[in-house]
């Protein structure tokens, strides 16, 4: 008889270990060691944290257009949101401190979030400017614009990945060494 109240039950969420595959290929990409050595972003916390936060934007972009799409991205935000908490705790933030500076985390990924579409909707040096500003603390422009045209290759590379392809967690991140990367 428990039936009628199914419509109480949370929604199917994503299963677990998809979401840890999606997740952990968003931290290796942002990882990789050209963005730090090449492309003038900050090796520190500020610097892998600005780069995580561009990849899952562009994921979370791709998955605006997946029918599943809503679930995962909610279960992606999620668990960036757990591993944000763990590493303030592991850096030894107190428990007093650590929902201020998840506020700050989610204010960065929303302000972002918003000035990266808006420069992609613009066109042109908008998403290089705003990479700049945001990822580069308003400097090195030409490394601002490579980092603008990887970004606008993985959107096309994820545009290009089938819906299966997005959900069960074997789509590639374009490697940010390519030629027609440099602007």
């Amino acid at each position: 008889m428990l039936w009628p109240f199914s419509q109480f039950r949370k929604p199917r969420q994503a299963p677990r270990g998809t979401i840890e595959a999606i997740y952990g290929m968003i931290v290796t990409q942002a990882r990789e060691p050209i963005f730090y050595r090449d492309l003038a972003v900050s090796d520190t916390v500020n610097g892998r944290f600005d780069l995580l936060l561009l990849h899952l934007w562009l994921l979370l972009r791709r998955l605006r257009t997946v029918a599943k799409g809503p679930e995962l991205s909610q279960a992606l935000f999620d668990r960036f949101c757990e591993d944000m908490d763990d590493n303030l705790r592991e850096m030894g933030i107190g428990d007093q401190v650590v929902p201020k500076r998840m506020q700050a985390f989610g204010e960065a990924f929303y302000g972002r979030t918003k000035a990266y579409d808006g420069a992609l909707e613009e066109g042109g040096e908008a998403l290089a400017l705003a990479i700049c500003k945001n990822i580069l603390n308003g400097a090195h422009i030409a490394q601002a614009q490579r980092l603008a045209a990887y970004a606008r290759a993985v959107e096309a590379a994820l545009g290009h990945a089938g819906e299966a392809t997005l959900l069960d967690a074997s789509f590639v991140f374009p490697s940010p060494i390519r030629e027609e990367m440099t602007p």
